[in-house]
């Protein structure tokens, strides 16, 4: 297998003395763009205020940021495992911070909605370095640390944007609060890039000693990204538009989808059996780890990604409550979601499969407990808040499952193709989420026509537990090969430590 220049050094052997300054660096930028994706759901009735905008338009804030976002990553992903993570990482939040001084300032719905495609790419570019160099710096227990840690700022992230979002509209009201929301990405963003610059391994700039522009360009891989890109699209798209009033022949799109993702397969083996480094190296999804963990965390997020927009949509639309306290009641999810993933951090190398499994668990209770609660409060038994207790298992659980999981696929993936791997992994929790949010929004709301809302709420989260049990039989597949490994000798830096 083919070795960047980019990724051979001597920090790559997870000794850099700067390497917890470089995470922290990394968690900031991902934390930001976080925050910005939770934190715009619920601004866009301020938005539709302030800007004039339809729900088509509004429905393109939300999906354009996705689409690019996800389109991306896999490029991003390989282009910083040979051009060097660094730079990529400062380019992409050059580019986010750029577009949300862009998004603030729109005036009007189309500028906005160009300047979130912008925002996604940003995103797409600075999220695979993340993961990418954690994979380069850090090994071991450690790495298991410093995925906890990155979990940690995912959970706080994901609890803290609605709340935050709710604050900054009330700080500057109903018509131009939102613009807020955009412009305080620009501090963070600034501070980022700083301490990017100060901290980051030199040098900064690219070099592949004895690689031509030609053989760069092969080695991107132009033709791969640009196929695997449009199937992306062509797959998410429908999905993201479901619920906007748009003709059926869109999704004619998800069949294209299939079909250039296949197209995309073959050109990969052939273009490695060329000679060329590809893309992506297909033959990591012969690594059983690899496969079954990014399988398992796509059916997660396929799942789970659904409960905080039921959520929204039942306290706000179904009780009537402000963006604000709807925003509250994920705080204690999130809280317990940090605590959990740096507990599990710590302890994934020692626990390995069945920390994940055991988050899953803990996420089905808190379903389990949430349904108990909206049936209830529908009879007029018990308070709806309530769920603020019921949904910390979710939060609980949730720690568990993604960092401890991203530890364990990516254990035996080589360095050489980290970013782009993590990549992988990250599109397919975007297309899970994707589907899942169309699917399961479509069935809680031809339910509440018939049933109202606790009903609705109650079949929507049951759908979710369904899709989690598929998830949690992936797992148990993947726990019992690895003991049976394990008793044959074969033992993997996941279960065995690094």
């Amino acid at each position: 297998m083919d070795t960047d220049p980019a990724t051979t050094s001597t920090e790559s052997t997870g000794a850099d003395p700067g390497r917890w300054r470089i995470l922290a660096v990394l968690l900031v930028a991902i934390f930001m763009s976080l925050v910005s994706v939770s934190s715009v759901n619920v601004a866009l009735p301020s938005i539709q205020s302030g800007l004039g905008a339809t729900a088509s338009q509004l429905q393109w804030v939300l999906s354009g940021y996705a689409l690019t976002f996800g389109v991306v990553l896999v490029a991003a992903g390989r282009a910083g495992d040979i051009l060097g993570r660094g730079p990529l990482f400062i380019t992409g939040v050059v580019v986010f911070t750029l577009a949300s001084i862009w998004s603030g300032l729109a005036a009007d719905p189309t500028m906005l909605v160009i300047a979130r495609f912008i925002q996604g790419i940003g995103s797409g570019l600075l999220n695979p370095q993340g993961v990418g160099m954690i994979q380069q710096y850090f090994r071991g227990a450690e790495r298991g640390r410093a995925f906890g840690a990155f979990g940690s700022a995912v959970g706080v992230s994901v609890g803290v944007g609605p709340l935050l979002g709710g604050l900054l509209i009330q700080f500057g009201g109903p018509q131009e609060g939102w613009r807020w929301i955009f412009f305080i990405n620009v501090p963070v963003g600034i501070l980022a890039i700083v301490l990017a610059l100060l901290w980051f391994p030199r040098p900064l700039v690219v070099r592949s000693p004895g690689r031509t522009l030609g053989g760069l360009i092969r080695a991107l891989d132009p033709v791969g990204a640009l196929l695997l890109g449009v199937a992306i699209f062509a797959v998410l798209l429908p999905f993201m538009e479901a619920r906007a009033e748009v003709s059926g022949w869109l999704w004619a799109l998800v069949p294209v989808g299939v079909i250039l993702a296949a197209a995309w397969i073959a050109w990969e083996r052939n273009y490695r059996r060329r000679g060329n480094s590809s893309m992506v190296d297909l033959g990591i999804f012969r690594t059983s780890s690899f496969s079954r963990g990014a399988g398992l965390i796509a059916l997660y997020f396929l799942g789970v990604t659904s409960v905080w927009v039921l959520v929204a949509l039942f306290f706000q639309e179904g009780l009537g409550h402000t963006p604000l306290e709807s925003g509250l009641i994920g705080l204690p999810n999130a809280a317990a979601s940090a605590l959990s993933a740096t507990w599990a951090g710590r302890r994934v190398m020692r626990l390995g499969r069945r920390l994940v499994l055991g988050g899953m668990a803990s996420v089905l209770l808190g379903l389990g407990l949430s349904v108990a609660v909206i049936e209830l409060h529908g009879r007029g038994l018990v308070s709806e808040w309530w769920l603020l207790l019921t949904l910390m298992f979710v939060g609980l659980g949730q720690g568990a499952v993604v960092s401890p999981n991203q530890t364990l696929t990516l254990a035996e993936v080589p360095l050489e193709y980290a970013g782009s791997a993590g990549g992988v992994m990250q599109t397919g929790q975007r297309v899970g989420t994707s589907v899942g949010i169309a699917v399961i929004t479509a069935v809680a709301f031809t339910v509440l026509d018939a049933g109202g809302w606790a009903n609705a709420i109650s079949i929507g989260f049951g759908l979710v537990a369904l899709v989690l049990l598929l998830a949690l039989t992936v797992g148990l597949v993947d726990e019992r090969a690895r003991r049976r490994s394990d008793r044959g000798g074969g033992r993997t830096e996941a279960t065995a430590g690094g």
